[in-house]
């Protein structure tokens, strides 16, 4: 037997999918809205990308486009939406192995991804492309994603494809995160 200092407690992991894995990205999509990952677990009831209470992307978006906002609004009023202003969301991880009381942290998860989303092979699709966002901008602690990330950023330059990293919308609500947001959807004219 091994002494107790190289022993370890098993843990059990469990595999956790995308909740918006079957989202098909609209192919007239103009601007595209790349995130991490949003779990598909008992406690997330968010019904679209974006949709946990404590996420304002839904106030921010609308808002840059002089907008009601649509935080707390169905899924249908959000789909309309972004049809109508030709924006969709992907995020890069299809997929991580947590353990049972794991949180989905970006630091945390980033060890964690079982599958990627092929976000290249997406944006190949998208034949109306005209710029790209990031919900985050720091990436010390995220190795892996910032690894997928600068394959985008890469791909984004080779094709002329303006790319942006934005203060990420969760957390709270502030002016300078709606200017922000704003200046990105209307070309810094706001």
């Amino acid at each position: 037997m091994l002494p107790a200092i190289f022993w370890r407690h098993p843990t059990t992991m469990t595999k956790i999918k995308h909740r918006f894995l079957d989202h098909q990205i609209d192919p007239n999509t103009e601007i595209l809205v790349i995130g991490t990952f949003n779990p598909d677990t008992e406690e997330n009831v968010a019904d679209f990308f974006y949709g946990r209470q404590r996420n304002f992307l839904w106030a921010l978006i609308p808002t840059a486009f002089n907008e009601t906002s649509l935080k707390g609004k169905s899924k249908e009023e959000k789909l309309e939406f972004i049809k109508r202003f030709k924006i969709d969301f992907i995020d890069l991880i299809s997929e991580v192995e947590v353990d049972e009381a794991a949180n989905y942290d970006d630091g945390y998860i980033d060890s964690k991804v079982t599958e990627w989303r092929n976000v290249i092979a997406e944006l190949n699709k998208l034949q109306n492309l005209k710029k790209v966002c990031l919900t985050r901008k720091s990436f010390g602690d995220i190795p892996n994603m910032k690894a997928r990330i600068d394959e985008i950023k890469d791909y984004c330059e080779q094709r002329k494809i303006p790319l942006q990293f934005l203060a990420t919308p969760a957390r709270f609500y502030r002016q300078d995160k709606q200017t922000e947001w704003s200046n990105f959807f209307n070309d810094g004219n706001r």
